[in-house]
């Protein structure tokens, strides 16, 4: 099946807030979440042919935790080959604002 472009939707914030406490409870004092700005998703999400992006768990030589993003095509397949391919969010903690709901 073809990606549409239109994959994804929106859930209830105490669905997703009782998703993210799951989370920490399973993974004490470990990443929780990543911040990535407007400008890296716009970048990826303008190439031609983009219709979503694709994240990527992913673990650096020092073990810490990390999220590749990469643009995906209609037909799923990832944007490689002289595309651009993202990481570099701010890490959660300590980049967290003070409104919680979803960290806290």
């Amino acid at each position: 099946m073809a990606f549409t472009g239109a994959e994804g939707g929106p859930i209830e914030v105490t669905t997703a807030a009782g998703w993210t406490a799951n989370y920490r409870a399973e993974h004490p004092d470990e990443i929780t979440a990543y911040f990535f700005g407007k400008n890296i998703l716009q970048r990826l999400l303008s190439q031609s042919g983009c219709v979503g992006i694709r994240i990527y768990y992913g673990q650096d030589s020092a073990g810490v935790p990390k999220l590749v993003l990469v643009g995906a095509d209609a037909n799923q397949n990832d944007m490689l080959g002289g595309r651009i391919v993202a990481d570099s969010g701010l890490p959660q903690p300590p980049s967290q604002g003070v409104n919680c709901v979803l960290n806290c």
